[in-house]
Order: structure tokens, then sequence, then C-alpha cells
């Protein structure tokens, strides 16, 4: 019997999360569709594998027995699948880069050019990832090392070096009442829709609503998107403003919006992460230290 892998990942975070609800955050995928995935993977094996209550999902004694074992199982996988995909890499001689939007800023070509230098015959392949996939694909081993917002879901199981902040502006439509000034208070957006990520990447998409930092204030919701050209359509239509790294000004500058400094709200940070399989990697550590070598300021305020 064949079983697809992220039927027990699922598995495995709902007997790790105890709720539909949280393993579902935890994965990034909407509750009906874990639940679906569930109930798949029941069926395959032929058993119940939960007892469900209004606490929670608690698993059976197969399920209790699928729990030991999955775990090793995935770990296992992951480091076949992660040295499979690493070593067709270096045969090519290539390093696959993941980054989210800007990754970064104007800093990436330089990065890649001395990369480059320090590697005569490789080139680096370059991956933009959707806003869904905040580790931008180094969590599933499809890219070697990352240029990614700090912080991002699944971080504490990655290494992560920060390498520059940056204040975190708003984009608005170019005819809204607030772009008229050249900085807006946080506050005076509480009452905006927002332009948001999709619900399931939990508080990746409330960083970037700074749902934190409102005295509790509730986040209207104006559109969901998933890739910058659905986000800066949304916000040009009008369907709300959105919170953006200062750099997105120059990056996505797009007629029909504007962008403008934010007062009361914590800055982006922007860092380089990779595997902690990859320690020893000599060309993965070549690119870290290209990132971490560059003088970057304390703080990018343009």
């Amino acid at each position: 019997m064949d079983v697809d892998t992220r039927l027990l990942r699922s598995f495995i975070a709902v007997v790790e999360e105890g709720t539909l609800t949280r393993a579902a955050e935890r994965l990034f995928v909407s509750q009906p569709a874990l639940t679906k995935q569930i109930k798949q993977l029941e069926a395959q094996l032929g058993v119940r594998l939960f007892t469900r209550s209004r606490t929670g999902m608690s698993p059976t004694e197969p399920g209790r027995i699928l729990a030991e074992r999955v775990p090793d199982l995935l770990t296992d996988w992951d480091l076949v699948l992660r040295e499979t995909k690493s070593a067709a890499s270096r045969a090519a001689r290539v390093l696959r880069v993941g980054f989210i939007a800007s990754a970064a800023n104007e800093a990436t070509p330089g990065i890649i050019a001395e990369f480059t230098r320090r590697r005569p015959g490789w080139r680096v392949n370059m991956r933009q990832a959707a806003w869904s996939v905040p580790s931008a694909g180094l969590a599933d081993g499809d890219v070697d090392v990352a240029l990614l917002r700090l912080p991002f879901p699944g971080e504490d199981a990655l290494r992560t070096a920060a390498l520059f902040t940056e204040p975190r502006w708003v984009a608005l439509p170019e005819g809204h009442p607030l772009a008229a000034r050249d900085v807006i208070a946080f506050r005076d957006l509480w009452e905006e829709p927002f332009v948001a990520a999709p619900p399931e990447t939990g508080w990746w998409r409330d960083h970037w609503l700074a749902a934190d930092e409102r005295d509790g204030h509730p986040v209207r919701i104006g559109a969901v998107t998933d890739q910058p050209d659905d986000w800066l359509s949304a916000i040009a239509n009008g369907y709300g403003v959105a919170l953006a790294p200062a750099s997105a000004a120059r990056f996505y500058a797009r007629p029909g919006i504007t962008y403008r400094p934010v007062s009361g709200v914590s800055p982006s940070r922007v860092g380089v992460a990779w595997a902690p399989a990859d320690d020893a990697n000599p060309v993965v550590q070549d690119f870290v230290r290209c990132c971490l070598d560059r003088p970057w300021p304390e703080e990018t305020t343009s």
C-alpha cells in the first residue's frame, strides 16, 4: 500500500496539536481540507485514527501506534529527499535560492556576483515563492538556501541569520485621503480594510497585518491574495490597504498605488536561512557568508 507523505504529515500535526484548528494553522491549510486528508488516510488504512470530541482530537490505539512510527519515517524521508535534490543541484553546479517578494532588495545581484566569484562555474537559480510558503521552499528541501522576511512559520527548525531591518510602510490606492500625508500614523489605519495573506498562513498573516500592534482593535479584511500581482491589483482597485517593506515602493511601484511611511509600527527584518543539515555544506555556507559579509546598514530607511 502506498500512502502520500502529505497525509502522514497532516496526521502527525493533528496528534501534536490536539485540534484540527491548530493543526490547520500550523500546516497552512484550511480546516475542511485537513479534515478531508485525515478521512482519506483513515480510509486507506482501514482504521479509525482519532476519537473526536468537543475538546479536540485524541488518537485511538491504532492512531497511537502510527504516531510512534511516523515521525522517524518522515525524518528519514525528508533527509533522503533533501540529499537527492541537493546532489542533483551539485551535479549541475546550481545553487537554488528561494525568496519572498523582493528578497534582499538591491543587494541581491551583489550577493550573487560575489558567490559566483567564490564559486567559479556555479550559477544561482532564484526561485520566488508565494506568501503562503513563507520558508520559500526551504522547509521542503525545494531550495538550498533562502532570503526571507523574519520571523516566519517553521523558523525554529532551520538556521537563520538576520541581515538588516527596514521600516514597514503602507500601500494605498492613489486617490486615498491618507495618501496626501508625508507620514501616516498606524492608528489612523485601524479602520481601513486590509489586503491580507490567506488565513491558513496563521501568524505570518498576522505579522503583516500588525495584528498585535493595534491595542486589541480588530482587523478589517478587504481582500485576500497570495501573489504580489494580485496584491497590487487589490490595492489599486480600492479593496484595501496593506503594510509592506519600505523597499516595496521601489520594487513594486505601480500606477494607481501610493506608498507612505508609517509611524507607530515595528520594522521588517530580512534574513538568510538554511537547513541544519547544510551547516557543513561548503557551497551553501559560501552563499551565507556572501550575505553576512556585506556592509549592511543597521537599518535601511528608504
